[in-house]
């Protein structure tokens, strides 16, 4: 009588605590005792409470880590709310399954969505214990919890998830019959052990494996399985690095309850739990700041915030990469990127920031991007999250002068209005030029204009002043082309300021008045690459989600910003600048093209170029303060080196493209005939090619061919064509296999119109 009397006494303090165990014991009321009679008034009124709550639970798959990819397939970012990485039952040690069932509910492949046995023992030993000692839950109940909290967006949400009332039980085990019904009990075991949490920012068994072992969850062992399998319970006091005593015990219990259910033997159990816990923790890494690519990184993730093909609202894309599970490929090309961080790791001066981007002409694909500041949130350090290398709605700050880069779209307007390029203009050190109008027709005051340096003549022509970048030529030839047009020309390239606004219309713009970024400045130039085929800048090519399901993503938009003549001719003309002119000694080891910039009060420097696989542009200065320190004494052949080094390491490996030859008359100057030097031994010919007054630069790659090895198979343009002498011949020499290369100028048996166009080299 006694006996019974302590029992009862307990169970009475047990229904006080109102424990996990006792809200276990109500629910067998609800389902064993009719609604009526010795169960009382309150549990008919909770039965009729659980009937009216709603089955059709919805079960929305756990938040998933998203992954980013470089276009050669290697991870460069991760973006997570919840580190985590679902996988199926089979990819899950079949001992780590074992282990969670064992600790957490032994008898889950025996009972329904409730455990009656299970909670009855447990608000027997928890009344016996004075207090909450087992858990009634079953692990149907524990998933609906989980998927509960992670469903929680607001704090009222995620409050009531964890509600520690029969209230949030009685929901709990509604939704755990509906789940019953609708899952096996392997797909409610897989989706417990994804979502669960291991503690250490580890969600779900597969990023738990890696947290802390450095392994698959497929190749968990029985001692690490124990550990895992205990964690949940308490996810802090349980954590290994956190706690290793306590790990060790709970990790211990686990192994034992294991022995005791016959899953393993007491000797297992006693060999396990006299091991040591050896851990080989693998930090995660998420978001940018881990990334191999930070600022491309910054990037990518601005775009998709700020695109609404990704979400109507910034809460939709930010959850979508957060959460979404994504799979992102990207345009980033990691050799050329690590070219880049090498080429500006050199730069004339660590006080300063250098920041480059690299294009791929006619796709607009990014395919590297460098700050040269190290990435993160620590003035101190000297470290930055501005990406300096976008503009404003990519991360970056307002832009920077483009510098004399700018003058290159005032010549090709020049030349599509038919202006020849023997075409003489002053060019005095200084000058006062009038008569510009913008496009609504408005007059600006008179330009004070001077040279960076003396120019070499009283007047220049359209190849000279480009060559010896004449600021005093080109305030003239702006003039004749008309700022509306010289300023529609670089739109027509994609060029705008980096905070989105409109170029602005004045005369100074043809000097790089307008404030803009260097990843627009490439794509610019890798429409001159593309013969005049201009593509908007994209860095993600292709997004799945986390069911494997393809999202539309943006695609570049090209257009023709000139027509391919145009295009060809500014090309012929730019070559010359790294050959004769302000970049003299910086060309490439093949065709390439290019053009100088010095910013005002010579505070910053500028160089973009371009062959027919890549365009690259350079900047360097102070971001903070391009105008401040005027000290600086920096010119855009300062930083030329920076971009020769990037282009050579990013298409080192790469077969050369040839430029084409412009074929209509743009009134060129000093032309000549290409001597053809094609069977000849490299000496003998370089001497030939120089004596007709040409340059002349040796592909480093031999190619295929039917001359003998070590003689010049074919050169660029080709043997007997009419060109410029500015123009530098590439000699390409043979590896005598035989075979007889393309590039030998004909095409049916004729000469190919307009020189050789070579279809090996991308």
């Amino acid at each position: 009588m006694t006996q019974r009397s302590d029992q009862e006494h307990a169970i009475i303090k047990l229904l006080r605590l109102l424990g996990a165990a006792i809200v276990a014991g109500l629910l067998v009321g609800l389902i064993a005792l009719p609604a009526v009679g010795s169960a009382g008034m309150a549990t008919r009124d909770a039965a009729d409470g659980f009937k009216n709550l709603p089955d059709d639970f919805n079960i929305q798959p756990p938040p998933e880590r998203t992954t980013v990819y470089s276009a050669d397939g290697q991870v460069i970012a991760t973006f997570y709310h919840h580190n985590r990485e679902s996988v199926s039952l089979d990819h899950v040690a079949p001992i780590m399954q074992k282990a969670v069932v064992a600790i957490e509910d032994s008898r889950f492949y025996q009972h329904g969505p409730l455990d009656m046995k299970g909670s009855v023992r447990a608000l027997i030993t928890n009344a016996q214990e004075g207090g909450v000692k087992q858990g009634g839950s079953t692990l149907t109940q524990q998933y609906v919890k989980n998927l509960l909290v992670e469903a929680a967006d607001t704090p009222a949400e995620l409050a009531a998830a964890n509600a520690p009332n029969v209230g949030r039980k009685l929901r709990e085990l509604r939704y755990a019959v509906n789940i019953e019904k609708r899952l096996t009990k392997d797909q409610i075991l897989q989706g417990y052990l994804n979502i669960a949490y291991f503690g250490a920012s580890a969600y779900g068994v597969e990023a738990a494996a890696q947290r802390y072992f450095s392994k698959d969850a497929s190749q968990l062992t029985l001692p690490e399985a124990a550990l895992l399998a205990g964690i949940t319970n308490s996810p802090v006091l349980y954590d290994p690095t956190l706690h290793p005593d306590h790990a060790l015990q709970r990790r211990n219990t686990v192994l034992y309850r294991m022995a005791e259910l016959k899953i393993i033997t007491k000797q297992q159990a006693d060999q396990a739990a006299a091991q040591k816990i050896k851990l080989h923790p693998k930090l995660p890494k998420s978001d940018c700041v881990d990334s191999k690519t930070p600022f491309f990184c910054e990037y990518l993730k601005y775009e998709i915030m700020g695109n609404p093909a990704f979400g109507k609202t910034s809460k939709d894309r930010e959850r979508l990469l957060y959460r979404g599970g994504l799979t992102i490929r990207t345009t980033i090309d990691m050799k050329a990127q690590r070219a880049a961080q090498q080429a500006l790791a050199r730069r004339p001066s660590h006080s300063r920031t250098a920041t480059e981007a690299m294009v791929k002409p006619g796709t607009g694909e990014i395919k590297a991007m460098v700050v040269s500041k190290t990435y993160g949130d620590s003035v101190k350090k000297g470290e930055t999250t501005l990406n300096l290398a976008a503009d404003y709605a990519h991360g970056g700050n307002l832009g920077y002068s483009a510098g004399s880069t700018f003058k290159v779209f005032t010549l090709a307007a020049a030349l599509d209005k038919g202006i020849d390029v023997g075409t003489s203009l002053p060019a005095p050190y200084s000058t006062t030029v009038s008569g510009f109008r913008d496009c609504k027709g408005n007059g600006s005051a008179p330009w004070p204009v001077q040279n960076a340096e003396k120019s070499k003549g009283k007047s220049a022509n359209l190849q000279t002043g480009t060559w010896e970048s004449v600021n005093t030529f080109y305030a003239e030839l702006e003039q004749r082309v008309g700022l509306c047009d010289a300023v529609k020309m670089a739109e027509a390239f994609g060029l705008k300021r980096a905070d989105g606004k409109p170029l602005k219309q004045v005369p100074s713009q043809v000097l790089g008045a307008n404030e803009i970024d260097v990843t627009h400045l490439a794509a610019a130039y890798a429409g001159l690459g593309a013969r005049g085929k201009y593509c908007t800048p994209i860095a993600i090519t292709d997004v799945t989600d986390s069911a494997g399901k393809k999202i539309r993503v943006p695609k570049s938009k090209c257009s023709t910003a000139v027509d391919t003549e145009t295009a060809d001719e500014v090309t012929k003309i730019l070559q010359g600048v790294l050959t004769k002119g302000t970049a003299a000694g910086m060309g490439l080891n093949r065709p390439a093209a290019g053009k100088t910039g010095t910013c005002e009060s010579f505070t910053c420097a500028v160089f973009a170029g371009y062959t027919p696989d890549l365009a690259a542009a350079v900047w360097y200065g102070d971001p903070a303060a391009p105008w401040a320190n005027r000290n600086y004494n920096v010119f855009g052949k300062d930083v030329a080196p920076i971009w020769r080094a990037s282009m050579n390491g990013a298409l080192s490996g790469v077969s050369p493209s040839s430029f084409h030859t412009p074929v209509n008359d743009f009134g060129n100057l000093d032309q000549a005939k290409v001597p053809n030097v094609q069977g000849m031994p490299v000496d003998q010919a370089t001497k030939q090619i120089e004596k007709a007054g040409f340059s002349v630069q040796v592909s480093p790659r031999a190619v295929q061919s039917d001359q003998p090895a070590g003689t010049v198979a074919y050169t660029s343009p080709s043997g007997g064509s009419q060109t410029d002498q500015a123009t530098t011949v590439m000699l390409f020499v043979s590896n005598g296999s035989g075979a007889a290369g393309p590039g030998r100028g004909k095409k049916n048996g004729k000469p190919r119109k307009g020189g050789p166009t070579f279809p090996f080299g991308n």
